[in-house]
C-alpha cells in the first residue's frame, strides 16, 4: 500500500501536494474542490500590503476634501484596512469550517510596520500556518545588500513576535548568497521556506511603444531556478522545511522536487492551465512511479539525490556550460 503521508513545518499532510497562495484559492467553494482532488493544504490567496495602501491611497485622492483633514485620512486608511482584513478573516474561518486538510494563510508584505501585527489575527480564525510573502525590489543604489536582505529579517521578526503557529518565508532568488539568507531565517526561527516566488515582471509591446506585464503563468522550464536550491538548502541547513514552487507542472517535476529534498511542492500554473483534476494527475503519477520503484512512503526517497547524497555534488554547484559545449561542440555547430 503507497502511503504519501507527509509533514510540513509540523502540520500533517495526507500528501505534499499543496495548492499555492493564488485565485485558486480565494473561496471556499475552490477550496472544497481542491481537497476533494487530493490537495495536501492549501495556502490561501495573499492579503496584499501594497493593494491595501494603494486603495486607501485612491479613496483619499478621489475626494479633495479628504486629503483637507488628516482625520479623514486616518479613517479613510483604517477603513480600507480593517475591511480588508476582516474579510480575510472571514475566509480562513469559513475555509476551516469547510475542509479538513491545512489551511495556511498568506501575507504579502514589503515592510515590517504595524498592520504586520494582525498576524495574531490570522492566528485566532484558526489558520494553520502562515506563509509570508516578500519581495523588495532593490532600486536604491545607494543601499547595500545587506541593507535589503535586513527588510526580510525584519518583516519576519515583527509577524514571529505575534504569533506561536508555524511561518513560512516565500523568497524569490534574487539574493547575492541564498544559503546564507536560509541560514539565518532558520537561526530566527523560520520552520520552513518556499522556494521560489514568482513575481510579477515588466516587459515591452514594442508596437504600442508602452509598458506592459510579461505572461503571469510559469512553465515547466522553471523548475530549473528552485532545484538546485531545494537540493542544496535541504541538505545543508537542517531543521526546516523546503516547500518547492514555481515550474511544477506535472508528475514528474514533483518527483524531482522531493528527490532533491523538498517536503512538499506547490502548484498553480498548471491547475490554472488544465484545471482542478491536475492535482489528482500529479498525485496519480507520483503512486505510479513509487509503485514502480517500490517506495511505499515517501520518507523514503526525499532527498535521495540531495547535495550531500549525490556521488558528485559539483553538480549542483556548477553554473557554466564549458563541459556540455566542449563534449558536444560538434553537434552544437552542426
Amino acid at each position: 500500500m503507497i502511503n504519501l503521508e507527509t509533514t510540513y513545518m509540523g502540520l500533517i499532510l495526507k500528501n505534499p501536494i499543496v495548492v499555492s497562495s493564488s485565485g485558486l484559492t480565494n473561496s471556499v467553494r475552490k477550496i472544497k474542490i481542491l481537497e476533494e482532488k487530493g490537495a495536501g493544504a492549501v495556502v490561501l490567496k495573499s492579503l496584499f500590503e501594497e493593494q491595501i495602501t494603494n486603495e486607501a491611497s485612491h479613496l483619499i485622492s478621489s475626494d479633495p476634501k479628504n486629503s483637507a483633514y488628516p482625520e479623514a485620512e486616518d479613517y479613510i486608511v483604517n477603513y480600507v484596512k480593517g475591511n480588508s482584513i476582516s474579510n480575510y478573516l472571514e475566509l480562513i474561518r469559513e475555509a476551516k469550517k469547510a475542509v479538513s486538510i491545512p489551511v495556511i494563510a498568506s501575507i504579502n508584505c514589503v515592510s515590517s510596520k504595524d498592520w504586520t501585527s494582525f498576524a495574531k489575527e490570522i492566528e485566532k480564525a484558526g489558520a494553520d500556518a502562515i506563509e509570508l510573502n516578500v519581495f523588495i525590489v532593490p532600486n536604491d543604489k545607494n543601499k547595500s545588500s545587506e541593507a535589503y536582505e535586513k527588510l526580510y529579517y525584519d518583516v519576519f521578526a515583527a509577524v514571529k513576535k505575534q504569533v506561536d503557529i508555524p511561518i513560512a518565508m516565500k523568497l524569490g532568488s534574487y539574493f547575492t548568497n541564498m544559503m546564507a539568507v536560509a541560514n539565518r531565517l532558520n537561526a530566527d526561527g523560520a520552520d520552513a521556506l518556499v522556494l521560489f516566488n514568482r513575481f510579477y515582471e515588466p516587459d515591452i509591446d514594442i508596437d504600442r511603444m508602452e509598458m506592459t506585464s510579461a505572461d503571469v503563468l510559469s512553465s515547466p522550464a522553471d523548475i530549473r531556478k528552485s532545484l538546485r536550491f531545494v537540493g542544496m538548502i535541504s541538505d545543508k541547513i537542517r531543521g526546516i522545511d523546503i516547500s518547492a514552487s514555481t515550474g511544477i507542472h506535472d508528475g514528474e517535476a514533483a518527483i524531482k522536487q522531493l528527490l532533491a529534498g523538498a517536503k512538499t511542492v506547490q502548484l498553480c500554473s498548471t491547475i490554472y492551465e488544465n484545471g482542478f483534476d491536475r492535482v489528482s494527475d500529479i498525485l496519480a503519477d507520483i503512486t505510479k512511479w513509487m509503485e514502480k520503484k517500490k517506495f511505499k512512503t515517501v520518507n523514503e526517497f526525499r532527498g535521495k539525490l540531495s547535495y550531500g547524497q549525490v556521488e558528485d555534488s559539483a553538480m549542483y554547484e556548477r553554473a557554466q556550460f564549458m563541459k556540455y559545449f566542449s563534449d558536444n561542440k560538434k553537434e552544437v555547430l552542426q
